[in-house]
């Protein structure tokens, strides 16, 4: 493998760390992109040869995992660069080549506190049982709540935590609690082999990934229902939108008991959108659905537009909605009526909230000018043979 690769693919991760990117993109035949709050950025004009980004992933992906992503068209994997940082690779082959994303994964992980996040968060994690559900997009900042969540538990509380991950991002140290992690496809052969051993493991918190199918719902659900606190992941836009999914996954046969189910197991599903700040930065707009009586005779019903109506009028403490937070946000000047409106679920409510609950001089402030966007100029490379 030729030394030009290796001290490329060495310059294009700390130029990630450097410019604080979230996510690199190498495709053949396109320059190389890195993702700034949100934006997405070539570094250099020159598109990537058909077989470099191959060659410059084999510089820091061991062989063995090379050998499957030839052989699946597919890979996931979490590695860390001594001296450069955590990353997160998904690769994949297309159109007769190979592409990747590479995530940016921070060394440390973030405190609860520091991430602008509600409150209620801190108590749902120290829950002793139940189903805790995080809702988000891809990038949408759900992997690091999930990750600074459980922390604030192993600062906490005494116990087993249990986190079966595809791929390990954030690296836990123990604490008060013994954290561990298992990777699928290095420590255990699938998520269901791992789930089905997960009891006889004794775990006080169970965390289960990201929920993709059935099968993996239903464990969650059983734990939950067992004694357990289970964590996961959903990709969903909001709270009502999630428990659609979760439905979703079952055969309708079966969707009678699974509403039971989810209004028995659930304790709360807290969904995240990030937010392009006045600044240029990104903070979090975060929509809390706490599952107290009310709730869980909607969702028992399968009455999921009833359950948004209940969270728009903050019908259950610690609840809260996407518009309430937003409006939070455009009142304390860190993001401006425009970006609030673009991703809020209803431009009305948010607006009503504004003049009802901050006045009309929040509902009319000015929005922010563009910020220049980061130049990559000085940045020159060279991937060829």
């Amino acid at each position: 493998m030729s030394s030009t690769a290796v001290a490329a693919m060495e310059r294009i991760l700390r130029l990630m760390r450097e410019r604080k990117a979230s996510d690199l993109y190498l495709s053949a035949h396109a320059p190389i992109l890195v993702r700034i709050n949100g934006n997405c950025l070539p570094v250099s004009s020159q598109p990537l040869e058909l077989e470099a980004p191959r060659r410059l992933l084999a510089e820091i992906v061991p062989a063995a995992r090379m050998t499957e992503l030839d052989a699946s068209g597919e890979l996931n994997i979490g590695l860390e660069l001594p001296g450069v940082g955590r990353y997160r690779i998904s690769a994949m082959r297309q159109r007769g080549s190979v592409a990747a994303v590479v995530r940016c994964i921070a060394v440390d992980i973030p405190p609860l506190a520091s991430l602008s996040l509600p409150a209620v968060l801190a108590d749902l994690v120290m829950q002793k049982r139940g189903l805790l559900l995080l809702a988000g997009a891809a990038g949408s900042g759900t992997s690091t709540t999930l990750a600074s969540m459980l922390d604030y538990r192993n600062e906490n509380a005494v116990g087993h935590i249990l986190s079966i991950e595809d791929p390990i991002e954030y690296l836990f140290k123990n604490k008060r609690s013994v954290v561990n992690q298992r990777e699928v496809g290095a420590d255990t052969a699938s998520l269901q082999v791992a789930l089905k051993n997960a009891l006889r493991q004794s775990p006080d918190v169970l965390v289960v990934g990201e929920i993709r199918d059935h099968e993996t719902l239903s464990a969650a659900l059983a734990y939950a229902q067992s004694g357990q606190l289970c964590l996961a992941t959903l990709h969903a836009a909001n709270s009502y939108q999630a428990l659609g999914r979760m439905l979703g996954l079952y055969p309708p046969e079966a969707r009678a008991g699974a509403l039971s189910d989810m209004a028995a197991a659930l304790n709360a599903i807290v969904s995240q959108r990030l937010l392009r700040t006045r600044d240029g930065g990104r903070t979090p707009a975060v929509e809390v659905l706490v599952n107290r009586q009310t709730i869980a005779e909607l969702i028992k019903a399968g009455d999921f537009l009833g359950v948004r109506e209940a969270l728009g009028q903050s019908m259950t403490e610690g609840s809260q909605s996407f518009e309430a937070d937003i409006a939070r946000l455009i009142a304390e000047s860190r993001v401006d009526r425009k970006e609030g409106l673009a991703h809020a679920d209803s431009s009305a409510n948010l607006m009503w909230r504004l003049e009802n609950d901050f006045g009309r001089a929040a509902a009319t402030a000015p929005d922010a000018t563009a910020d220049d966007e980061p130049s990559f100029t000085d940045f020159t490379l060279d991937v060829r043979h």
